[in-house]
């Protein structure tokens, strides 16, 4: 049996937490007995594995950045509320689809224990910073310019500047960068091995994006930029160029995640003109054609290949220069075994000789472009939008259906997880539920916004949405309304849970006194039915479970606690000795196998010091029948 006393998320946090927690876990041998790091035991490390050093790098530096990691490792300062009226209806209640009201940041640490490395594709659609899209950096965490000069490491002129524009809002490129580093850099941690980011924007801040992205994701991650045409005219800038273009930029977690293929459309499926029993297919060269396919950039791909005639055949184009094949030797032996090599003998003045091709089937789909001219534009996302909204415009500018769904389509698989925590409109919501419905396929989606006000003078206002989360809200389930009446029986998942951030309402250890804020919430530390239920959400999103995950009532004679992926909470103020005989009596029954709590964890301001030693001292020398080991925490 163990115990702890245990404060949900520290607030010691620095700029550099993270980064030195993993360097801890992995190299120990580099920190004394303080905690301090030793450089020259890492260079040791870096010089054995022959790493080279460099005192010389690029990269890209702003106003903020130390700020910025520094608000990328702080916990979370508000609590996660369900929405229990929403979650219970009949749609929604075995949904494993999320729409969550908040800040992102605030969320996006939320979910970190809970999803880390569990989504396989993220999209956001972020503020462009434009100049006139409503961005401007505003930052209610507090700070006096002496701490943030102690925790982001900073000079006191420097941490004076930095928070003058986190106070006075501003919509420069260092408030842009300092908006979106924390946010990417959680958005990492989230995402699978193999997972891919995509991010809309346009040109004001594609370049630092494109660095900032380097620097969080690597370099060697970036997949590329895809140029899209936006089918609307935003104006003639300040050089008098009329811009119809804005961008998708993509980065992979690692290495080993790679984009899928789209699928083929009737248009293009006219050109696969051959047909076998594994389908339609073309025919195209396996020689590279055009000056710039040479030999010598991809040596790897030059090697003979063995005709009919048993004859070497080595990628020599036309004109006599050394070409190359489109793929390597391991690539071709699996091309060969697949059947999906054909040679054909072509005559060219009056000799025949042996070309070689690939088989390039249709079900297979195609490569992706960085040019998309055909995907939905703006005018007809607005359209839509208003559509489900019976006429109303009540979003400005959204991303259509199809576009997000050739995205998901390139980033994700069935049964992924995709999370978009700009949600918007709600478009990636509805593309994911659209997708699932025509592939009878099965993918999740997070959707995140902030309760944002809407323009007074708005058209949304004018219709009753004071907040775009709640057009948000609506979306979703319009268009889940929609692809029910439209039938099948492959609908799959239409429903949604709603979970909100929400204050922090206990009691701080640092309080002296409680606030009026705090009088008017709760009396005697006794918690509402929504404060508690506010609590055990948070414990378990923080101990590891999903917010679609279970949460059960565990009834120990009239006390009630709840159990969530086995462990036990105990908040309630009521405990008593008849209570803790019913727990060692329902953790000794061997027949009551559903119930083997590895976890226990109780409510320090509820549990006065003489319920917390009985409790310990009784689960110490039960007769643990099930041979359960039992972590004992004590939480404020």
């Amino acid at each position: 049996m163990n115990f702890k006393e245990e404060t949900v998320y520290s607030n010691v946090e620095t700029a550099n937490s993270k980064q030195l927690a993993i360097l801890k876990k992995n190299f120990p041998n580099c920190f004394d007995l303080d905690g301090n790091f030793i450089q020259e035991r890492m260079l040791e490390i870096v010089k054995e594995n022959n790493i080279e050093l460099s005192k010389e790098s690029y990269s890209v530096n702003w106003l903020g950045k130390s700020y910025s990691r520094l608000l990328a490792n702080l916990p979370p300062k508000t609590l996660i509320h369900e929405d229990v009226e929403h979650n219970s209806q009949e749609q929604h209640k075995n949904s494993k689809n999320l729409l969550i009201k908040g800040d992102n940041l605030e969320v996006l640490k939320h979910l970190i224990n809970a999803y880390s490395e569990k989504v396989k594709m993220i999209y956001i659609d972020p503020p462009y910073n434009t100049g006139s899209d409503g961005f401007v950096y505003n930052d209610d965490r507090k700070f006096s310019k002496e701490q943030l000069s102690e925790l982001a490491g900073l000079d006191l002129e420097e941490a004076e500047r930095i928070l003058s524009f986190a106070d006075k809002g501003s919509n420069t490129h260092s408030a842009w960068l300092t908006f979106m580093y924390p946010r990417l850099y959680i958005a990492r941690e989230l995402l699978k091995e193999d997972g891919i980011i995509f991010i809309s924007i346009d040109d004001n801040e594609l370049s630092q994006l494109k660095l900032v992205c380097d620097e969080i994701f690597g370099e060697s991650n970036f997949i590329g930029v895809i140029s899209r045409s936006t089918g609307t005219r935003m104006g003639s800038g300040s050089r008098g160029i009329a811009r119809e273009l804005d961008y998708i930029i993509i980065y992979a977690k690692s290495d080993i995640a790679s984009l899928n293929k789209l699928p083929i459309t009737a248009e293009q499926l006219v050109i696969y003109n051959e047909e076998d029993e594994n389908g339609k297919y073309l025919l195209r060269s396996l020689r590279r054609t055009g000056g710039e396919n040479r030999r010598e950039d991809r040596p790897s791909m030059f090697f003979p290949v063995i005709n009919p005639d048993g004859e070497k055949v080595y990628p020599i184009a036309p004109e006599g220069w050394e070409s190359r094949w489109v793929c390597g030797k391991e690539t071709y032996k699996e091309l060969l075994e697949q059947d999906k090599i054909v040679w054909k003998k072509v005559k060219k003045d009056d000799v025949e000789k042996w070309q070689i091709y690939q088989k390039h089937y249709a079900k297979d789909g195609r490569e992706v472009s960085d040019l998309w001219t055909s995907e939905a534009g703006n005018k007809k996302a607005t359209k839509e939008v208003s559509a489900l909204f019976d006429g109303v415009k009540v979003f400005t500018n959204p991303k259509s259906v199809d576009l997000i769904s050739q995205v998901i389509l390139l980033g994700s698989n069935d049964g992924d997880l995709i999370l978009d925590f700009f949600a918007g409109s709600g478009t990636t919501a509805h593309a994911v539920l659209s997708l699932n419905a025509q592939r009878n396929e099965n993918r999740k989606f997070i959707s995140v916004q902030l309760p944002e006000k809407t323009n007074t003078n708005s058209v949304a206002n004018k219709h009753g949405y004071e907040v775009i989360f709640e057009i948000t809200k609506d979306r979703i389930l319009k268009a889940a309304q929609k692809i029910k009446d439209m039938g099948g029986s492959n609908q799959g998942d239409l429903g949604f849970k709603i979970f909100e951030t929400v204050e922090d309402f206990r009691v701080k250890d640092d309080e002296k006194e409680l606030t009026l804020s705090n009088l008017t919430m709760f009396d005697d530390v006794l918690l509402t039915d929504e404060q508690y239920s506010t609590l055990l959400t948070t414990w378990a999103l923080y101990d590891g479970s999903a917010l679609t995950t279970p949460i059960y009532e565990i009834d120990l004679n009239g006390y009630t606690a709840h159990l969530c992926d086995r462990r036990l909470y105990m908040i309630s103020p009521d405990f008593n000795s008849d209570a803790l005989k019913a727990l060692l009596q329902k953790l000794d029954d061997t027949e009551d196998k559903d119930f083997d709590p590895n976890k226990i964890v109780y409510y320090a301001n509820n549990f006065d010091s003489m319920r917390q030693m009985e409790l310990n001292e009784a689960l110490k020398s039960y007769a643990n029948k099930k041979s359960i080991e039992i972590d004992v925490v004590v939480r404020n």
